[in-house]
């Protein structure tokens, strides 16, 4: 009985002893995009906050004291270069030059009296009725008389000068900004009326850094003229691409950059002074090595990808990237054109196994990728 009974555990313990001592079957070989490395020309394209100014904006400042009479424009009001801005009362003014007129008649009346008197003296200076000296008397009288005629003259142009500062007019075609008085308000000279924007080109100025000067100019031979894009604070790109016209002579000594200056045509007045934006600029890089991001992975401080062999079996590569573009790192050295690696699904992937590789092209992927952009 206890024979019968130990039966189905022999059987049992040799069925365990044969399965540690058989051959293990070999786990089925799973599928993975696999993709090569290719070197292609690429645009680089980097941004830069810019600050957005009018090619001109200048402050219209009264030019003399007096009441505001008229204002014959409003805020954000389009106006021509010589367009009537506003009119001070110009009374006060309007006397004052009658009385530099007045003096300036009566100078130059005095000036004719006198020079009837240098005649009359001297036919008695001639006739010996008179000394020379009273001729020479005559002569000085009239010559400070004509002195007084310039001096009038003088101050008649200065009055006829400010009655004409009592009418602002525009000095270029542009915008009006805000008017700060109201009609009857006592103006100061040099009171700020308003400011006028001629905004038809702008100016974006921009900041780099000195390790990107340097790049800048390795890079493009002379960055004069170099066509740039600017993208607007809601993400979008000015409809009209700008130029690089000139930079500034010096680095800045607390913040190491120095200002590039870009000129951009504003034909609908879209852009306003003091507006926000982004400067975008593109280096072209020959032959760069590109590895898509999905490809990689990060650890501690070192990016690797899955390289595969010859004989189908994965090993982690590490790399060392340039910069990222787009979807993708630009290899600086590590990988070369022509190596294949894991295009996706690395996550499931473990150093040294045995897959079967599925080919994607990588120029493809950036031809989907680029579509993608261009319709977003």
């Amino acid at each position: 009985m206890n024979i019968i009974k130990a039966i189905p555990c022999m059987v049992l313990c040799m069925l365990i002893w044969g399965c540690k001592n058989a051959t293990p079957v070999e786990n089925s070989v799973v599928e993975f995009p696999v993709t090569r490395i290719i070197s292609k020309d690429t645009i680089i394209y980097n941004e830069y906050v810019s600050d957005i100014q009018a090619y001109r904006n200048v402050e219209i400042r009264a030019r003399l004291q007096g009441y505001l009479e008229q204002i014959n424009v409003d805020e954000g009001a389009l106006v021509k270069k010589g367009q009537l801005l506003f009119t001070i009362n110009p009374e006060e003014y309007r006397a004052a030059l009658n009385q530099a007129k007045a003096a300036l008649n009566s100078a130059e009346a005095e000036a004719a009296a006198l020079a009837l008197e240098v005649e009359r003296v001297k036919i008695l200076v001639d006739k010996n009725v008179v000394s020379e000296t009273e001729l020479k008397l005559a002569k000085a009288k009239h010559d400070a008389a004509k002195a007084r005629i310039e001096e009038g003259r003088s101050a008649y142009s200065n009055a006829s000068i400010r009655l004409s500062h009592t009418v602002v007019r525009s000095p270029f075609d542009g915008v009006i900004d805000r008017i700060p008085f109201k009609i009857g308000s006592l103006i100061d000279e040099g009171s700020l009326l308003t400011t006028v924007s001629d905004t038809h080109d702008v100016f974006a100025y921009f900041k780099v850094s000195e390790q990107e000067y340097l790049k800048l100019k390795q890079s493009k031979t002379n960055l004069n003229n170099e066509e740039v894009e600017l993208v607007l604070a809601d993400g979008t790109f000015h409809k009209y691409k700008g130029k690089i016209e000139t930079m500034e002579g010096e680095f800045d000594a607390t913040t190491g950059t120095i200002a590039i200056r870009a000129k951009f045509p504003n034909p609908q007045t879209l852009l306003k002074h003091g507006s926000s934006g982004k400067v975008r600029m593109g280096t072209e890089l020959k032959n760069a090595i590109l590895v898509p991001q999905k490809s990689t992975i990060e650890i501690q401080d070192r990016t690797f990808v899955y390289l595969l062999g010859a004989d189908k079996k994965v090993a982690l590569k590490s790399f060392t990237p340039r910069m990222r573009f787009s979807h993708f790192y630009i290899v600086a050295n590590g990988l070369k054109p022509g190596d294949q690696i894991i295009y996706e699904g690395i996550q499931n992937v473990r150093e040294g196994v045995t897959i079967k590789p599925i080919p994607i092209r990588l120029d493809s992927v950036l031809a989907s990728i680029a579509s993608e952009t261009n319709t977003n």
